[in-house]
């Protein structure tokens, strides 16, 4: 299957380190189907809890971005998981739809679901750990949009009178600290005055969590995990009925226009700094070669000047100690060419096809590469 290819490491092809910054990796620019791409990731975790990843053919372009919290497990599966199954349904079905998208996450879900039960007397923490997920797929035309989570999904469009490029959102943040996802994940469990509490300065599920969507999570979402034995020596029980978290999907199908130039697809580590608009007028502002990677250092340069620091400061930082200062952060542009795409064009022919990720985790990439263990593939 031509998707195999997402699983090799191929960060090892594409892209590379930061000269300026140890822990982070770009790629500048890359084609798609229908345009240029652009990705960057910056590691603040001990372990890089991001994952990122392009597949590109002739006829469709999917986008993947999840930022992964309690351990990198379940951004990593996502990575090896989503993409198959995308192509999967959408092979059996004639194509992509909002029904292959959600099937292809509820695969996804139960596949993480099933590594949790067999991992689980060894490693009961598994249970605890998730990702949000968002995903962009573009096809005949249509441009879809599916998330879980607060990872976020921003389009860049020529105004109607073609004198700005303004911001569209395109996906919708599952977090508590939203006014509307609060209501709606207090009126999914009236009887439960606790279900959203705000510790730490911020609302949390269950004073746990922010984000109400995700794959993984299993403890907040089947009861009998966390009530068993075996939990209760890692963590603290959760005193649940009914699950407090779901994976289903917000998806967005939209006709791409003329005036639509861009999209950007990053995890909540960029929006955390950088608001929709600045990010919109920075790609808009400069030229595309390495524009995810401006937009990576825009957003730690503004971490930085909150703490009344520089950028070279916070570079200078290990990782661990840096998520103090800002999280992993991964950022993937799309620019849209609208270009026709040949009919003729072949399944057979491989070199239409390629899929880009990003580092399982970039200080151990780089490690092997100051050891000089690093190796390409053909």
């Amino acid at each position: 299957m031509m998707l195999d290819m997402c699983r090799r490491p191929l960060e090892k092809c594409f892209g590379g380190g930061d000269g300026g910054d140890g822990l982070l990796w770009h790629m500048d620019l890359k084609q798609h189907s229908s345009g240029d791409y652009s990705i960057a990731v910056v590691q603040a975790n001990s372990a890089l809890e991001d994952q990122g990843q392009v597949f590109s053919s002739p006829f469709a372009t999917y986008v993947g971005v999840y930022d992964g919290h309690g351990g990198p497990e379940a951004s990593r599966f996502i990575t090896n998981r989503l993409f198959p199954f995308l192509h999967k349904f959408a092979t059996e079905q004639g194509g992509l739809s909002e029904n292959v998208i959600r099937q292809a996450f509820d695969a996804t879900e139960e596949e993480f679901l099933e590594l949790v039960k067999r991992s689980w007397m060894v490693r009961p923490q598994i249970a605890s750990v998730g990702s949000c997920c968002l995903v962009g797929a573009i096809a005949d035309g249509l441009l879809y949009v599916a998330n879980l989570g607060d990872s976020r999904a921003v389009l860049g469009r020529r105004s109607s009178d073609g004198q700005a490029v303004v911001a569209e959102r395109l996906s919708t943040d599952h977090n508590v600290a939203v006014e509307e996802v609060r209501k709606e994940v207090k009126d999914l469990h009236p009887d439960d005055a606790h279900i959203v509490v705000f510790t730490r300065g911020v609302w949390r599920i269950k004073g746990i969590i922010q984000v109400s969507r995700s794959i993984g999570d299993v403890y907040l979402k089947k009861p009998e995990f966390n009530r068993d034995p075996l939990f209760h020596h890692f963590g603290m029980p959760v005193p649940l009925k009914k699950p407090v978290m779901t994976a289903e999907p917000s998806i967005v199908v939209r006709k791409l226009q003329p005036q639509d130039m861009f999209l950007i697809f990053a995890t909540d580590g960029l929006w955390e700094h950088l608001n929709d608009e600045t990010a919109v007028k920075i790609v808009s502002k400069n030229p595309r070669a390495g524009i995810a990677k401006r937009l990576v250092r825009a957003a730690i340069g503004e971490a930085a000047r909150k703490r009344q620091l520089r950028y070279d400061d916070i570079r200078r930082i290990e990782r661990g100690v840096r998520r103090h200062f800002h999280d992993d952060i991964t950022v993937i542009v799309i620019f849209l060419d609208h270009s026709q795409v040949s009919s003729n064009a072949s399944l057979k022919d491989e070199s239409l096809f390629n899929c880009t990720n990003v580092p399982v985790d970039v200080f151990s990439m780089n490690e092997e590469a100051a050891d000089g263990s690093l190796h390409t593939f053909p």
